[in-house]
């Protein structure tokens, strides 16, 4: 007889025993107030805390403008879509955010997502099965999302090292040039923070005659003059030719998106059961998507500011001889190399110092580099960032940890 409890019992206490089990603290964002929250204890007391590890990159979760369009569409249409696309989930905010964001990338077309994971996984793995004998090349650091489209697209793969241009020459030149293929890759890489060698990646991939496919979710509202993402920043957004991005993370909200041709648009939208089977974003969230892209489009200083508080903490954990990974992003992720001891730091932070930074454990990071992932924003001033530095050369002193990156 199988013992089902057994079964699943053993499975969370290996994570346990392996001490990367997810404990998911319950912090309640203040309006008008981040990065300040509350945590909410497991014994239900109450405490002010400083979030350091929020996507929200630019605050704009909590931008008034954001929160007057999100307000003002539930009060006009109510809260929900009501149904999928199709069947009568489309309003005129869903067409206008998909307006806004195709002009956004240079594109003809855009389609909006529940999640960027449901945009990579609906929208890969379309592509793979519409295009006859097609062929996948995959950065090896590519985001899971973008590993399960291609996985369920079921065609032939090739994994190349992770932004290296010479091996994936090598696996293009090696293949049927007749045969369609897809180059797929990130621009800013989350847990590394580093950039992808993007002019190279379209060039080797025009020379094969492959399709980019460009994921700028940890780039859009981030780099460029109008933030149209690390492509823009670099004068290539017209080259690529498939953009997948978000709007929780630069715009602070909650959705994925894909831009391209017409066409490519079409078939996604008419092919995917991903986006034809699921209820639309609510209204309002469109609405408020609207006024988040527009609002950062147009407001280059909060990219400005957002660089130079990055290179700010950067620069103080350095001279506190604290092991980050150094990168050009506005992502500063601290190395711990042992998943309990990552978990018992941020529990330190979070129940001494009022710091909440989630640990960043295998299988989100290969075992052996987890981390503390650090993402400071416009609003973190530079008591804040001083604190945390401080906070931080404390622990590495009481727990003995090694500095060596």
């Amino acid at each position: 007889m199988i013992n089902y409890d057994q079964i699943f019992n053993n499975a969370l206490k290996d994570l346990r025993q392996e001490g990367r089990y997810r404990t998911f603290n319950n912090i309640t964002r203040k309006k008008g107030e981040f990065p300040k929250a509350v945590y909410n204890n497991q014994f239900g007391i109450k405490s002010d805390v400083t979030i350091w590890c929020s996507n929200d990159y630019l605050g704009m979760g909590q931008n008034s403008s954001v929160v007057d369009a999100f307000v003002n569409a539930v009060n006009l249409v109510g809260a929900g879509a009501g149904g999928t696309r199709n069947i009568s989930g489309t309003s005129n905010y869903h067409v206008e955010l998909e307006n806004e964001l195709a002009k956004f990338h240079k594109k003809d077309a855009a389609l909006i997502f529940t999640s960027g994971y449901i945009a990579n996984e609906c929208a890969l793995s379309t592509l793979a099965k519409m295009l006859p004998d097609c062929i996948i090349y995959s950065d090896e650091n590519n985001h899971a999302s973008m590993i399960e489209g291609i996985r369920k697209g079921n065609s032939d793969k090739f994994i190349w090292k992770h932004n290296d241009i010479n091996h994936l020459e090598m696996l293009l030149k090696k293949s049927n040039p007749a045969l369609p293929k897809i180059v797929a890759f990130e621009s800013v890489y989350s847990m590394d923070g580093d950039f992808a060698p993007i002019k190279e990646i379209i060039d080797v991939s025009k020379k094969y005659n492959a399709l980019t496919y460009l994921d700028e979710v940890h780039g859009v509202g981030l780099y460029g003059k109008n933030g149209g993402g690390l492509a823009e920043e670099l004068n290539v957004i017209e080259d690529i030719d498939i953009f997948e991005g978000t709007l929780a993370k630069g715009f602070g909200l909650m959705g994925g998106y894909i831009t391209a041709k017409n066409n490519i648009i079409d078939v996604i939208r008419s092919y995917a059961p991903g986006f034809i089977f699921t209820t639309s974003l609510p209204p309002s969230l469109a609405a408020a998507a609207i006024a988040s892209v527009r609002y950062v489009k147009n407001n280059h200083s909060l990219r400005e500011a957002l660089y130079e508080r990055a290179n700010k903490l950067k620069k103080l954990m350095l001279k506190k001889n604290l092991p980050i990974i150094q990168n050009n992003s506005h992502i500063v992720p601290l190395l711990v190399k042992d998943p309990a001891r990552c978990k018992e730091i941020s529990d330190i932070l979070l129940n001494n110092y009022s710091i909440y930074v989630q640990p960043i454990n295998y299988p989100t990071v290969p075992k052996g580099s987890e981390r503390l992932r650090f993402t400071p924003t416009p609003l973190h001033d530079d008591s804040k960032i001083e604190f945390l530095v401080n906070s931080l050369d404390a622990i590495w002193n009481e727990l003995k940890l090694s500095r060596a990156a």
